[in-house]
């Protein structure tokens, strides 16, 4: 039972919660990106990488959310090792939404995520209100209407 008690963020209400999310900057090449670039604004953060069958499963539906919600930042980080897998995944699964390559795993880290898909959702004050663990359907009207009463 005790081993219950002491588990990590996992659970239904993880720590973050409610909690400023880490700030981060990614350069990846030419293109960097910085989480308080999107202060303001509701981000859906999510974490993936080329190796992740769940994470090519929900890739649809975030594209998706993102052409039904466009005042929202839908925003991927691969923490793959390979730089060349990830350009090639985007290629060969047709990803056009913004995402960026981590080869450093600094961001994911941060926010304590090493098993993609892990994804926040941060409000425009830059607070953590949400963590889903696992693919989801984004366009579920679940997530919608939570995302509009933000």
């Amino acid at each position: 039972m005790l081993l219950a008690a002491t588990g990590c963020d996992r659970g239904s209400h993880p720590g973050q919660v409610s909690k400023p999310a880490p700030n981060f900057t990614i350069v990846d090449g030419s293109k960097s990106i910085h989480l308080s670039d999107y202060h303001g604004k509701i981000v859906v953060l999510n974490f993936w990488a080329s190796w992740c069958a769940p994470c090519l499963e929900e890739f649809p539906s975030l594209i998706e959310l993102q052409k039904q919600m466009p005042q929202i930042v839908v925003l991927g980080v691969d923490f793959d090792d390979d730089p060349s897998a990830y350009r090639q995944y985007l290629i060969d699964n047709h990803i056009d939404m913004l995402t960026i390559h981590d080869e450093s795993q600094q961001s994911n880290l941060a926010f304590g995520t090493t098993r993609p898909p892990e994804t926040y959702i941060i409000d425009g004050q830059g607070k953590i209100r949400r963590k889903f663990i696992g693919a989801q359907d984004w366009t579920s009207s679940e997530i919608v209407n939570y995302l509009k009463n933000l």
